[in-house]
């Protein structure tokens, strides 16, 4: 430990173990039943809690499905790096990245349930995979492949239009065939040609590793 710091206390390491068991017990009870369906009471007793102890650190279920949610995101952040940090080419690293997570919004059952809110969707995206992507259109813009002046602006406007398409998708109002074009459009973000943008959403995608 760095000098200076101080071991958390008892009650501080009891309230972190219990706050990890929460988000762990909501990721599997929401994952077998969804989030409608779940209930705090299930998530309570799988994560072998008293049931008033959830609403100590969750103040309702929305709110732990967001927390679980961000950890998924976070999760999927990881996966794609560990995929990509095989490319050679900067831009197709941030291309496959925005086609795994408009991908996984559309077909995770415990995404799709959370897109009508797709501003809180939106900014947990941002937080948590924000630091990878951000990164990525970095590295792509200095190697001179985008064109992007402020990383962090061009990606605010990339969840917001991803989490558009994916409840555009999940309610019907568009097909799923969409997903390739609007590949193609958040790409274009980035500074490059249509004709670019659409060779490089056409490039093989590897498979993300198991969890």
């Amino acid at each position: 430990m760095p000098e200076g710091e101080t071991k958390p206390g008892r009650v501080a390491r009891r309230r972190q173990r219990n706050h990890e068991a929460l988000i762990a017990a909501g990721q599997a009870v929401m994952a077998e039943k969804g989030i409608d369906a779940a209930t705090m009471l299930e998530i309570a007793e799988h994560a072998d809690v008293g049931a008033g102890t959830v609403y100590s650190y969750f103040k309702s279920k929305d709110e732990l499905a967001i927390a679980v949610l961000e950890r998924l995101m976070h999760d999927l952040a990881v996966k794609i790096e560990k995929v990509t940090d095989t490319f050679e080419d900067p831009a197709q690293v941030y291309a496959y990245g925005v086609r795994i997570v408009l991908e996984t919004a559309t077909q995770d059952v415990r995404w799709k349930q959370l897109l009508n809110r797709t501003e809180v969707i939106s900014d947990a995206m941002f937080r948590m995979m924000g630091p990878f992507a951000i990164r990525d259109l970095e590295n792509a813009t200095r190697a001179g492949r985008f064109k992007v002046e402020n990383a962090p602006l061009t990606l605010k406007m990339a969840t917001h239009a991803i989490m558009g398409v994916a409840l555009s998708v999940t309610t019907g109002a568009l097909p799923a065939s969409v997903l390739q074009e609007a590949v193609v459009g958040l790409l274009c973000m980035t500074g490059i040609g249509r004709d670019e943008a659409i060779e490089l959403a056409a490039r093989p995608r590897p498979m993300l590793p198991e969890d």
